[in-house]
């Protein structure tokens, strides 16, 4: 029975330290086809050397490495995307792993309804370095899911936009990208990730997603995702590069009809230019 090609896309800048192991676990993957596109932004360290020591190997999963100019992480994520020759696009990120079910468990759910456009899973989180200095960040974000009120294996997008939590902790109630499979349709529909983003890049573009298609859900941890102190948001944080506060201006602009009709009013009142009269006129009263 023929099966649709799945391309891994790995983007990589520097990530000598770890690379080995994602690429690894990319390979382990029960499901076939696959392949795997790497799209480098001209990593200074041993990157690229590892990369090609791996495609000496045998496998039978072609490892294809691309060398994209630096534009920001967005970009590099999109020409990941647009190198692939698959109909369903696997992120996998340079720190972080697959488990070896990951991508067989994501197709059999999406292929049980082709109105699906993503599939996303639990992750497991591990840790590098000084556990203390990620206690406050695992209390916040170690269970993304649970910020939904309620969420089922398979529903449309809209319902999950609809949910008054959905301006609530955390804005990303999906996951980072390694925990998402998608349709590359998709992108011809909604259009590729925001590279004017840095840090709300992936949930903005899973909420558009949202919008336009079913999305499918697995309660197990079929990645797992590497906590350290040199990842992009680590380093993104601090220095003060963050976009958090665009966020909702983006909600307001993209998905506004489609949100909670306290969520409406919430953000009507902040960046519609009535609302915001009506706003202050209520203040002064």
């Amino acid at each position: 029975m023929h099966k649709p090609l799945v391309s891994i896309c790995i983007p990589t800048y520097n990530g000598e330290t770890f690379i080995r192991q994602a690429i690894e676990s990319a390979l382990s993957q029960t499901y076939r086809p696959l392949e795997i596109i790497v799209s480098d932004d001209a990593s200074t360290d041993n990157t690229l050397a590892i990369i090609t020591g791996l495609l000496a190997e045998k496998t039978d999963i072609p490892i294809t490495v691309f060398h994209h100019t630096p534009c920001g992480i967005g970009a590099n994520w999109n020409y990941s995307i647009a190198q692939a020759n698959g109909e369903f696009i696997k992120f996998l990120f340079q720190d972080d792993l697959l488990k070896p079910e990951c991508i067989k468990s994501m197709m059999d759910l999406l292929e049980t309804d082709q109105e699906i456009g993503m599939v996303f899973c639990k992750r497991e989180i591990l840790i590098e370095g000084d556990h203390g200095n990620h206690k406050d960040w695992l209390a916040q974000y170690k269970d993304l899911q649970s910020g939904w009120t309620t969420i089922a294996p398979i529903q449309h997008g809209k319902a999950l936009l609809k949910d008054i939590k959905f301006l609530s902790h955390p804005n990303n109630k999906v996951g980072e990208p390694t925990v998402v499979l998608l349709r590359k349709s998709v992108f011809d529909k909604i259009g590729y990730f925001n590279t004017d983003l840095k840090q709300a890049l992936d949930y903005e573009f899973w909420y558009r997603v949202f919008k336009h298609f079913k999305v499918g859900y697995l309660n197990a941890e079929l990645a797992a995702f590497r906590l350290h102190e040199h990842q992009a948001t680590a380093k993104n944080n601090k220095t003060a590069i963050s976009d958090y506060q665009d966020y909702p201006k983006l909600v307001y602009k993209h998905l506004f009809w489609c949100l909670h009709r306290s969520l409406k009013k919430e953000l009507f009142l902040e960046y519609n230019f009535l609302g915001r009269f009506l706003k202050k006129l209520t203040h002064q009263g």
